[in-house]
């Protein structure tokens, strides 16, 4: 025998939806939760490789598979949205920092048309950023951090949650420029000069201390204690963002001073914005 509750569920159910079906839905909003914030977490800079045209073409195409929120275009500057911000693009692929994973879900993905590098007689050279493409980039992170409130550590390169697989924004990339804005943490410089007379001074730490520290700077790394090609992977996209003059992926003395500072609570510095 059918219970009163699912004879009254039976027939409110296609009362409910018939309701829902002949009219409007109606949604009340007046009384939002304490406890919420955005879904957006982590900011992840590119660059397309490209230029313009054909990063246009592969960011808004089926082709590919892939997409980005916004678009910064070189020459001349312009900003372009691609992705509504409440919907997710397919920027980051497999990705990882500090734990978190599949990025796209947690992210806005900013493209910057720049096409990365060329190989030449003398060894791979890099493309560099016009400053009023960057003055627009760090107008744009500025504007999406503060809405979304992320913090300055999740500010990304493509590389940082990829490393070995990608490698943008690139050595090139001024991310000194957005520690000055206050956008992203950098060492504090009187510590690594510290760091950098003790290593200089004594031999280097083995591979397992350097994959440790990058592990508690945020990257994925093997923890195999040995220098192999996935950790030298990570330290020269450490290098590329800390150290560009030399992202070969050998650790070093500077390296290590550099990875210290990065790696201790305290290490770094968030600039005070400048003042408008």
């Amino acid at each position: 025998m059918r219970t009163l509750s699912a004879t009254l569920s039976a027939i409110a159910l296609p009362l409910l939806l018939a309701a829902c079906a002949g009219g409007t839905l109606r949604i009340d909003d007046s009384h939002p939760a304490a406890v919420q914030a955005s879904r957006v977490q982590h900011l992840v800079l590119h660059y397309t490789v490209a230029d313009f045209e054909e990063s246009l073409d592969i960011l808004t195409g089926h082709e590919r598979g892939v997409s980005a929120h916004y678009l910064v275009r070189d020459d001349p500057v312009r900003i372009y949205r691609l992705v509504p911000e409440e919907r997710m693009a397919r920027h980051a692929g497999e990705s990882y920092w500090h734990g978190a994973t599949a990025l796209n879900a947690s992210s806005i993905g900013i493209e910057i048309v720049n096409t990365g590098w060329a190989d030449s007689p003398e060894g791979r050279v890099y493309a560099p950023y016009p400053q009023a493409q960057m003055d627009a980039v760090i107008a744009l992170v500025r504007d999406i951090v503060a809405r979304h409130e992320i913090a300055p550590s999740r500010v990304l390169g493509h590389a940082d949650i990829a490393p070995g697989r990608k490698q943008d924004p690139g050595p090139m990339f001024p991310w000194k420029q957005l520690a000055d804005a206050g956008l992203v943490p950098w060492p504090d410089p009187q510590q690594v000069a510290q760091r950098l007379a003790v290593y200089h001074a004594q031999p280097l730490p083995d591979p397992g201390w350097f994959q440790q520290r990058l592990e508690a700077a945020g990257y994925r790394v093997p923890r195999s204690g040995e220098l192999d090609t996935e950790t030298r992977d990570v330290i020269s996209t450490f290098q590329m963002k800390y150290r560009p003059a030399d992202i070969g992926g050998e650790p070093d003395a500077e390296t290590a001073a550099l990875l210290d500072v990065v790696s201790t609570p305290g290490g770094t510095r968030v600039a005070d914005p400048p003042s408008r």
